[in-house]
This record gives structure tokens, C-alpha cells and sequence, in this order.
């Protein structure tokens, strides 16, 4: 997803959860800087570099491939960006053991760590409920991808269509040139280079499906490498969907409205009311709906939402004495905890894709101050 659903989209989320104008501008603001949040950014701010939860293109065409940044790689995308669903998935015959593990981070929604990452946030900070948020809504549209480097599991091959409401399909190419937008009526999109390398950085992730994944108008089929080249609808237009309705149900539970968080459960009764207008947003045919979801938030609010700012923390953060109570102070310390939980269990696992943490209760970490997670992550990162 992009920002326009985790900014925009996931303020009017909030906002119906039942969070203020204020708070879900904090939410929206943290869901978002989840995509932002770079060590390059975080070297720039002089904070821990393992509060990273992105790594921009020039970072990654710079990263080791070697086990230890195979590690770092697979922290950050797994902890953010494709959560693993099914992490004690059966091995079947056959399977190499390195196969299975990187089978076993595939993901999807409403798997154990999503019940983990929600509650992960719920009594600490409106900075950790937007990282939740962000993690919880990319289970949705990430879904069949896993966030290590890998072709085995991430390519695609030439069988690539969109399916139109009408039934007709039409085939979709991917050209390699990241400086032209995609082009939605032709049907032309921007993916990474063909590499054959198992471990080569364009096999991260969607990458050789691009941006495609992240679209909400859009309906489509493949053949994912990693289940035998086998026909895979994605319905992105219901996906997004669930995930809107997801998003507003687990933030009424971290708001302590519902008793206990349910996995495959959704506030439609909440959005009821909104679901024509929602509906003609996520079917939009625009590569950006920013504009629809911005005005959709300001109807339902009565509030002006300010366009995302990255720098606008920035100088809080240098400038405070006790940086963890600032703004990204606190965006940090819930980042870290996100990654450390989400390293746990995938070592738990027996899986050492991610490595280990060294935190093991992460929601004690919560409560810790920045610096003192540094103490336990810079080792780990």
C-alpha cells in the first residue's frame, strides 16, 4: 500500500474508530512514516539505525547479500511490510529446509502475528497503534509475497492479467525502466529485472510484480513461482476492503471498546454507512487516490488534514534533551519493539532468515526509553 491508504486512508480509520481529529492525525502520521523511516533518515537524526522499517532503492542496491544483511533485509521487510501469516507451516516432501523457511514467510492477513503486532500496540502509544496499522493493512495487499530476497518464492513470469468487472481480461506488462509512471489504461507497469540469483535484492518482495500489488482498483491473476506456477486470483478492490474494516476493528480493541482482538473479523456495521463512497475510492483506476481519501477523511471529520511532512518532528527529536518523549522518540521505541517481536517469532520458529532478537519480551521494550533500546539493538541490527 502507498499513502494514500496508509495516511489518508487510515486517518478516516481512526477517526471512525472513534480516535479525535488530533490522535488519528498521529496515527496516520506514524502508519505512514513506516515507508519513510530509513537508516539513512536515522543516521541523519543521529537515532538508533535499529528503529529502521524501510530500506530506500540506493540502500538496497548497496546491501550484502551475505547472511548477516540477508538477516538485516528480512527483519525490516518481514517486521513491516509482509508479515509473515503461517510460520510453522507443514514442510512437504521434497523441500530443501532453506525452501521451507522462506515458504514459511510468506504473507498474508490474519495470521498469529497480526493478533501479536495489534496487541503489541494496545496501552502504549498512538505512535505504536500507526505502526500496527501499517503492518496489519500490508498483510492485505502484500499478500503471497515474502519479505526476503528469494525467487524461488517472489518471481513471476509472463502469465500476468487484469481481470475487469465485466469478466474480460487483459494481459499486463511489466517494462524495468523506474523513471516512467505506470500506466494504468495501457496496462504497462514497472517491475524489478529478471535475476536469476535466488538471493538477488530484485527478488525482494512484489518487486517482479511492482507496484501492481499496492493498486486498490485492481484485479488480477498470476502464477506465483512459489505455488507451482498454479492460477492465483488477487482481488485487490475487496482486499483493501477487509483491511479498512479491519484496521477500524482492531483500533476500537487497542482503544479498549472490545474486550478481545479476533483474527478474520471486521467493524462492517461501522463503515455501513460510508461503503458507496469507500467503494467508488478503492475502485478509482488511479495510481494515487490520495485526493479521494483526503477528501472522504475531511467530510467525515470536519477537519482540514495537512499533507504527510517528514521533516516536521525532525527537529524536536535533535533537539530534546530526553529524545524518547518526543514525537519520534516514541515512533522509534515502538518500531523497535515491532521488529524485535516479530524477530522472536520467527526464530521461535526455528526459521534464521531474520536472525534473533535480543529483546525477548518486546512489550516490556515499549516501556523502556529509547536509549536503552539502543543497549539491546544495535546488536541485533
Amino acid at each position: 500500500m502507498q499513502i494514500d491508504f496508509h495516511y489518508y486512508a487510515t486517518y478516516s480509520a481512526a477517526f471512525i474508530a472513534g480516535y479525535s481529529h488530533e490522535e488519528a492525525l498521529d496515527i496516520a502520521y506514524s502508519a505512514f512514516l513506516v515507508d519513510r523511516c530509513s537508516e539513512s533518515l536515522l543516521i541523519k537524526l543521529g537515532a538508533p539505525k535499529i528503529a529502521a522499517t524501510t530500506q530506500l532503492q540506493m540502500e538496497l542496491m548497496d546491501a550484502s547479500t551475505d547472511i548477516m544483511g540477508l538477516q538485516n533485509i528480512t527483519r525490516i521487510w518481514s517486521s513491516f511490510h509482509f508479515l509473515p501469516k503461517n510460520l510453522y507451516v507443514d514442510k512437504k516432501k521434497g523441500w530443501s529446509k532453506n525452501y521451507h523457511n522462506k515458504y514459511s514467510l510468506i504473507c498474508g492477513p490474519n495470521g498469529s502475528l497480526v493478533r501479536d503486532t495489534v496487541e503489541l500496540a494496545k496501552d502504549t502509544t498512538l505512535q505504536a497503534i500507526g505502526v500496527s496499522m501499517h503492518v496489519t493493512a500490508d498483510t492485505w495487499a502484500h499478500m503471497y509475497f515474502a519479505g526476503t530476497p528469494s525467487l524461488a518464492i517472489n518471481n513471476t513470469n509472463y502469465y500476468f492479467y487484469e481481470i475487469y468487472p465485466d469478466g474480460e481480461r487483459k494481459k499486463i506488462n511489466f517494462r524495468h525502466n523506474p523513471i516512467s509512471p505506470d500506466d494504468v489504461e495501457k496496462g504497462i507497469y514497472t517491475s524489478s529485472i529478471y535475476q536469476s540469483n535466488e538471493n538477488n535484492i530484485m527478488n525482494l518482495g512484489h518487486g517482479r510484480a511492482g507496484h501492481l500489488p499496492d493498486y486498490s482498483y485492481c484485479v488480477y491473476n498470476y502464477l506465483p513461482s512459489w505455488d507451482e506456477y498454479r492460477e492465483v486470483v488477487k482481488d485487490n478492490p475487496s482486499d483493501f476492503y477487509n483491511a479498512y474494516c479491519q484496521l477500524i476493528y482492531a483500533m476500537k480493541y487497542i482503544r479498549g471498546d472490545i474486550k478481545e482482538f479476533q483474527l478474520d473479523t471486521y467493524d462492517y456495521d461501522a463503515v455501513s454507512k460510508y461503503k458507496d463512497k469507500i467503494d467508488v475510492i478503492i475502485n478509482t483506476r488511479k495510481i494515487d487516490t490520495c485526493q479521494e481519501w483526503k477528501a472522504f477523511g475531511e467530510e467525515i471529520s470536519g477537519k482540514e488534514i495537512p499533507d504527510f511532512d517528514e521533516n516536521k518532528y525532525q527537529e524536536e527529536y535533535m533537539n530534546a534533551e530526553n529524545k524518547s518523549e518526543t514525537f519520534l522518540g516514541k515512533f522509534f521505541n515502538a518500531t523497535i519493539a515491532q521488529k524485535s517481536m516479530v524477530t522472536q517469532r520467527i526464530y521461535e520458529s526455528g526459521n534464521m532468515l531474520a536472525g534473533y532478537s535480543l529483546t525477548p519480551d518486546p512489550i516490556e521494550l515499549t516501556a523502556k526509553t529509547v536509549e536503552n533500546s539502543i543497549k539491546a539493538g544495535d546488536r541485533n541490527d
